[in-house]
């Protein structure tokens, strides 16, 4: 059985670097035999966390709705643009409200343990996105939410976004090579 990958991008800009970073990982997965699900964040409107509301009414119907949709793919693959350093608020939300489903007998944090997460970064900054990636909110999140021997995390940052893109469309341009998905990993290959 292929394994499953869930591919989202923390941003729904119209032309998003991420998103498309996110599309080509999907393309590459499913060339990889893998049983590829893309979304957009755009399609699980989320209102800002708020604790008083989820007392008053539980989590949002699409938070349930994406915690779902992590807990039925066995990997994960989350590219972010870099907001101030940092993860976008749209991610960082996302993330917030999917942490607080518990639906009836589940373990908490259950969308985010016994699977496998990727995170990538495409930005036209000097960094790539990655300090997107290596922020302390994400170790945090990484450290607090992934907890089982079987979780891995690779990240991906493609700096001058706008340039890295392969003109053929199946990879990412990175220091002069271009970098595709093979098996589900990031390899490096010569251009």
């Amino acid at each position: 059985m292929p394994p499953k990958i869930l591919v989202f991008a923390g941003s729904i800009r119209t032309g998003s670097f991420n998103a498309r970073l996110a599309a080509l990982a999907a393309k590459e997965l499913m060339r990889a035999e893998a049983d590829v699900s893309l979304i957009s964040l755009s399609d699980y409107p989320l209102p800002l966390y708020d604790g008083d509301l989820e007392g008053r009414s539980g989590p949002p119907e699409f938070a349930l709705k994406l915690k779902r949709a992590f807990c039925a793919h066995h990997g994960i693959f989350i590219t972010s643009p870099e907001y101030n350093a940092s993860l976008t608020p749209l991610l960082k939300n996302a993330i917030d409200w999917i942490s607080r489903v518990r639906e009836a007998k589940e373990p908490p944090l259950a969308a985010f343990k016994d699977r496998v997460f990727a995170l990538g970064a495409a930005s036209n900054g000097t960094y790539g996105g990655m300090r997107s990636l290596t922020n302390a909110d994400l170790a945090g999140y990484q450290a607090a939410l992934v907890v089982t021997d079987q979780d891995v995390f690779d990240q991906l940052a493609a700096a001058s976004a706008l340039t890295s893109f392969a003109a053929h469309g199946h990879g990412v341009v990175l220091g002069g090579q271009t970098h595709w998905t093979s098996g589900g990993l990031w390899t490096q290959q010569s251009a």
